[in-house]
């Protein structure tokens, strides 16, 4: 299955939990699934990025579960994290979601 399909099926997955807004629209954000207005998963340049707590990313960075992530501005964003395992999108894009809605 390629990636934007596995992204489009996690969307459908996501979309029945309270809050979330699939992605549309254009420019920024785009391409992101939103909890009440705040993007918490996104898929950029064929990974899913992940917004979790700080310390969390630095966990699954340091496990190789996933890397930072670098919006094209030469540093890292604490709180975003590139998941390199495929095999966790669906646990992490769940604890995005609740970390993001709090």
């Amino acid at each position: 299955m390629d990636l934007e399909q596995r992204f489009s099926d996690l969307v459908d997955e996501l979309c029945s939990r309270p809050g979330v807004v699939p992605p549309g629209g254009n420019g920024f954000g785009s391409h992101a699934l939103k909890v009440d207005g705040s993007i918490f998963a996104m898929l950029v340049r064929g990974h899913l990025v992940v917004k979790l707590p700080r310390d969390r990313v630095a966990e699954l960075v340091a496990a190789g579960t996933g890397g930072p992530f670098d919006a094209n501005k030469g540093r890292a964003m604490k709180e975003w994290l590139t998941v390199l395992d495929e095999s966790t999108w669906d646990a992490l894009a769940v604890e995005a979601w609740e970390y993001v809605r709090h």
